[in-house]
């Protein structure tokens, strides 16, 4: 079985602050980008790297790994990437945020073996925080939190369903889960971790550093 990781960075990541965007800032030595293809560039099932990057970075990279160009919204960048690889198509593929620089290999190990017996496969947190409805800066009403996830990424499919349903999908959907269920597909939750932080902002950084240097 032929399993691809598609990484996609080509955002620009203004909340994180910074001159540089957040996957080219440098953290206990590399940069972001650098810590978050080497867990997949290790990782023995993982036989194909394609990194979707920004047009003014292109040549940024610096290493043998796949490039092609991003589009306007996360969404085609996906898209983008998914044309990539349909010309020599993988079985499986793992979408991954460039912003997890941190993805531990139990995750992706997690995601694979869902895959093996349905149509995508996440990870994910249970919410363990109350959580409020508000509007002006008043709490209007509580939520319930049962059954609620906070998602991770990679989330991986077979590569032939979710290729056609990004080619159906709109192109503000906020991520691939939700391009999959939109196109009927089966989403199994696995089990994420709480050090698979994605860098937002910029107090992210020295979180996602003291977990490196932990590492």
């Amino acid at each position: 079985m032929q399993i691809a990781a598609l990484i996609v960075a080509a955002g620009r990541g203004t909340r994180a602050g910074g001159s540089t965007p957040k996957q080219w800032q440098r953290l206990a030595g590399k940069r972001v980008i650098d810590h978050a293809l080497s867990t997949f560039k290790h990782h023995p099932l993982i036989n194909r790297i394609v990194v979707v990057l920004h047009p003014d970075d292109e040549r940024s990279l610096g290493f043998g790994v796949e490039t092609t160009s991003g589009g306007e919204t996360r969404k085609l960048s996906v898209l983008n990437g998914l044309n990539f690889l349909s010309k020599n198509p993988p079985d499986i593929v793992l979408i991954h945020d460039v912003a997890r620089a941190t993805v531990p290999v139990c995750v992706i190990d997690n995601v694979i073996k869902a895959l093996e017996t349905q149509d995508g496969a996440a990870p994910a947190l249970p919410v363990t925080d109350a959580l409020w409805e508000g509007h002006n800066g008043l709490v209007q009403k509580s939520i319930l939190r049962a059954g609620l996830f906070r998602a991770q990424t990679p989330q991986g499919f077979h590569f032939k369903s979710i290729f056609a349903a990004h080619k159906k999908a709109s192109k503000d959907a906020p991520d691939d889960v939700d391009v999959a269920l939109r196109a009927g597909l089966n989403v199994a939750i696995v089990e994420g971790c709480e050090t698979n932080i994605k860098i937002t902002y910029s107090e992210d950084f020295g979180r996602v550093e003291k977990i490196l240097k932990d590492q």
